[in-house]
């Protein structure tokens, strides 16, 4: 059998001391999803608008925590650095997950989303998931993760309704997932969507009354 690389070794060796030390069975499963689900609950959105002095993003457009209400400050550097942030603690969990249990990912992951949506700091009123998801979804399958960037871009520039391209691209990844042949990220992926298009139900009212307001439209 061909020897682990040093580095690999020791981080071989140190995950299974972590797993020695996590007794009974179920305490490491149950810390990675405690740790994935506070991963995703930091509310970077409303932390960045507070600490540049934006204001409280919860007052500000449709009250959400995410990068496209945080867009509507005006700051839209705050806006990209939300987005990124929210994307990257959703794959970080997924790496976290991976780390410490096998196949452990998509669990991890799918905990880090539903804080980032229903995170116990704000009284579960967290924001839509679009980039958290992303961020699950990239580090699960990367080619997935394209897929889901591209949906969401194409369907936000072509419709200008953020909300269109969030749920969009949500769509879009278990059905990547099936077609790229990754079934078993199916059920995670799908589950997700879910959440993602019942945390966009006030949307879609608005889509189906037409008062739906479109990015950079100006307000009446």
């Amino acid at each position: 059998m061909q020897s682990l690389p040093p580095a690999a070794a020791t981080l071989w060796s140190r995950r299974n001391h972590f797993g020695e030390i996590m007794n009974p069975p179920w305490l490491l499963p149950a810390f990675v999803l405690l740790i994935s689900y506070l991963l995703g609950s930091i509310p970077f959105g409303l932390l960045l608008t507070r600490v540049t002095g934006a204001g409280d993003l919860r007052q500000i457009g449709s009250g959400n925590i995410g990068a496209t209400n945080v867009l509507r400050t005006g700051r839209k550097g705050l806006a990209a650095a939300t987005l990124l942030l929210d994307l990257l603690k959703g794959a970080t969990a997924v790496l976290i997950g991976a780390a410490l249990i096998d196949n452990g990912g998509p669990m991890a992951g799918a905990m880090a989303f539903i804080g980032h949506c229903y995170p116990l700091w704000l009284r579960f009123a967290g924001g839509k998931g679009v980039a958290t998801m992303m961020g699950v979804v990239t580090a699960l399958h990367w080619p997935a993760g394209i897929v889901f960037a591209v949906v969401w871009l194409g369907a936000l520039f072509g419709t200008r309704w953020s909300s269109v391209g969030g749920m969009a691209a949500g769509i879009s990844a278990p059905i990547a997932m099936w077609f790229m042949d990754r079934i078993d990220l199916v059920p995670v992926t799908l589950a997700m969507t879910l959440i993602l298009l019942w945390r966009h139900r006030a949307n879609i009212a608005r889509l189906a009354k037409g008062t739906e307001p479109k990015i950079g439209a100006a307000k009446g």
